[in-house]
């Protein structure tokens, strides 16, 4: 039997920047593959749209709904949706985040506000409204999307986004504790250097040839991680194969934080 079998599985973030794979709709696509019915959430609807039709294209069950994430009323009502087209919420994914150049002196304070809105007030608000939902069927998994940029310096000064990614660490391990008794895991992935279509559309083609090279040399793997690589690893956090698994840290990253 498929690992997520008649589950009903909330992936936020579940769009694209660009053509191809990124982590969040490689997710939702490896949800419904393992039997999950998904709720594609994205704050561009076209994105969300393009990950439904994928996974109703192989046979899944899925909508697509838009969502601002740093929005409560919006959260919330993105829930009841998938309460109602599913009748029950029994996996939320949690993969929106974004990042901006800049260290403490040099970021203005309203990028630093919007970022740890989105990467963390986000995570919260999700949590806020579904775990609820969760707690009526007894139970549910969280997988949060944090980074190895919160444990490690990797060399660019992004503190907004190295601090939400940080935050998320002790956030998922305070829901983990908090519902450890009441049929609720909370889990955090932590995905190093993945090549992922925002990382291909941030520079030209030449730019890009030439970072690639230097994110892979820097690899212990001498290669960037995939997008699926990701998924199956949210997959198994978000399966009864890691039933006795949470407030559990799992690094995506080709062994680099080993050596940093």
């Amino acid at each position: 039997m498929k690992r997520l079998h008649e589950k009903t599985a909330i992936v936020v973030g579940a769009g694209v920047s660009g053509e191809g794979w990124g982590n969040g709709n490689a997710t939702a696509v490896e949800f419904a593959r393992e039997g999950a019915k998904v709720v594609a959430v994205d704050h561009d609807f076209q994105r969300a749209a393009r990950t439904r039709d994928l996974i109703v294209a192989e046979g899944g069950e899925s909508i697509a709904v838009q969502c601002d994430v740093t929005d409560s009323g919006q959260v919330a009502a993105m829930v009841e949706q998938a309460k109602a087209a599913y009748g029950r919420v029994d996996i939320l994914h949690n993969n929106v985040g974004i990042v901006v150049v800049g260290g403490v002196v040099d970021m203005p304070e309203e990028v630093w506000d919007r970022v740890i809105d989105t990467n963390l007030k986000g995570m919260f608000l999700t949590c806020k409204h579904t775990i609820p939902v969760m707690l009526e069927n007894g139970g549910g998994a969280i997988v949060n999307v944090s980074s190895t940029s919160g444990i490690r310096w990797q060399g660019t000064p992004y503190i907004s986004y190295a601090a939400s990614k940080s935050g998320i660490l002790q956030f998922t391990r305070s829901i983990a504790m908090e519902f450890a008794g009441r049929g609720i895991r909370a889990n955090i992935l932590l995905p190093g250097m993945i090549d992922t279509p925002l990382v291909r559309n941030s520079l030209s083609d030449e730019g890009y040839e030439t970072v690639r090279k230097a994110r892979d040399a820097a690899c212990p793997m001498k290669r960037m991680g995939t997008p699926f690589e990701v998924a199956k690893a949210a997959v198994f956090l978000a399966s009864d194969d890691a039933s006795y698994i949470s407030g559990a840290e799992l690094l995506v990253d080709g062994a680099l934080t080993c050596k940093i």
